[in-house]
């Protein structure tokens, strides 16, 4: 199969490509290779490839500077995965596409299923939400995966910016109060490589498309998440100003972001596990993983 992957400079995109190369002819493009904001220019790609699987992880993911470029970021985030399934639909491709927690407002009490009604509290969760309902009225041969929390080896995210600052700074304040479970950028990519080589195996008429959560297996907080990225790194060996225990805890009101983050980011992924037999191993796996290959 000829396999199309956007992103690949990405945190999801730079694993997918080692996840994905043994399922087929991989083609992994960036933005410099297709600007996502140009519809034509995403038209002539797929219409030059011709690819049976369109992988697509790109994304404006700036939360905060998507509250001042909200166009932008319903250019890449909402309107491209429409044109991407558009032209998906018209040579018959499957395309896989990538959600957010934060097209909930968090409100909820407990994991938020597939079911439940989003409601976006920041222009970036919208921009992703509109993206999901386009790629979803162009094409139903989609797999749409909602993932939380993401952080690798490769490129920024909170482990490397903790680490940083860990180096830099003897008391650090982490917001202690907005749950979620954090998603190793390896586990979301090997998760698709084994999901879409069971529908290279499946006649399509029995594949069962659509919205899947991805994320890894417990709940913490970005404040215990912090104090265990450093405890892993002192164990190693790692050179650190910083401490677990001088982390101190505040809550989001002491935190203020131009963008609002929900307070519930928990994803039930019980529809992904039991419908593609799959297991979901702890967060804390994924993060000794990525600190292994960071340290």
């Amino acid at each position: 199969m000829r396999i199309l992957l956007t992103g690949k400079n990405g945190q999801v995109g730079f694993e997918l490509q080692r996840a994905l190369a043994p399922l087929g002819t991989l083609t992994a493009v960036d933005q410099t290779d297709c600007d996502l904001t140009d519809q034509q220019a995403i038209r002539s790609l797929v219409r030059s490839i011709q690819p049976d699987i369109i992988v697509h992880p790109a994304a404006y993911t700036a939360v905060d500077r998507a509250e001042a470029e909200s166009d932008l970021a319903m250019a890449i985030n909402g309107t491209a995965p429409g044109i991407l399934g558009e032209e998906a639909a018209r040579i018959g491709a499957l395309v896989v596409h990538y959600c957010t927690d934060y097209v909930h407002d968090g409100t909820k009490q407990g994991f938020h299923t597939e079911n439940d009604p989003p409601n976006p509290r920041n222009v970036y969760g919208a921009s992703k939400l509109a993206g999901t309902k386009s790629l979803c009225q162009k094409t139903n041969k989609h797999l749409i995966f909602r993932t939380c929390w993401v952080f690798g080896a490769h490129g920024a995210n909170f482990v490397k910016t903790m680490l940083k600052l860990a180096g830099e700074r003897e008391t650090l304040n982490v917001v202690a109060d907005q749950f979620g479970a954090p998603t190793s950028a390896s586990l979301i990519a090997d998760i698709t490589a084994q999901v879409i080589g069971q529908y290279q195996r499946t006649e399509e008429k029995h594949f069962p498309f659509g919205l899947y959560h991805l994320a890894a297996a417990g709940v913490t907080t970005w404040h215990e998440f912090a104090q265990t990225v450093v405890a892993a790194s002192l164990r190693a060996g790692m050179g650190l100003k910083l401490t677990p225990q001088s982390i101190r805890p505040i809550t989001t009101a002491q935190y203020p972001l131009p963008a609002r983050r929900p307070a519930n980011s928990r994803l039930a992924t019980d529809k992904l596990r039991d419908t593609f037999s799959l297991h979901l191993p702890p967060w804390q796996d994924g993060l000794s993983h990525v600190l292994q290959q960071i340290l």
